[in-house]
């Protein structure tokens, strides 16, 4: 499957994204049954899902690894969106064109989290 894809499932197009985390924001996706993303906290106005799973390795295994609000472990996810709900989100390219990201205002979470196909699955895992 490519990093970043448009499929059907059950009939719909979904698109395949990727988001960083560490220990503490996965343990709330945990306690979802991995359907969901947790409310943004203060001060992270954005939700930032990334196209490429490399992308998100990086940032996983170099940024979340030395974080202690992290507890200094990254994982990669990968998640399914319907097509359609991402339709009014532009692509961000933060730095070239491996470095693409969804900015989702924090008040749009919940229903980002409703479009969501299937579970988030977890595709990586990095320790310092």
């Amino acid at each position: 499957m490519p990093s970043c894809g448009r499929i059907t499932c059950e009939m719909e197009e979904v698109a395949t994204l990727f988001r960083p985390v560490g220990a503490r924001e996965l343990e709330l996706i945990r306690q979802t049954g991995f359907t969901a993303f947790p409310p943004r906290l203060t001060g992270q106005p954005i939700f930032y899902p990334v196209l490429d799973e490399g992308y998100a390795t990086r940032i996983a295994r170099d940024w979340n690894t030395r974080d202690p609000h992290s507890e200094y472990v990254g994982y990669v996810l990968r998640f399914r969106v319907r097509a359609e709900f991402l339709t009014r989100y532009a692509v961000h390219e933060v730095g070239g064109k491996a470095y693409r990201e969804y900015w989702v205002p924090a008040e749009d979470l919940s229903e980002f989290n409703s479009n969501i196909v299937g579970e988030i699955e977890i595709v990586g895992e990095y320790r310092p």
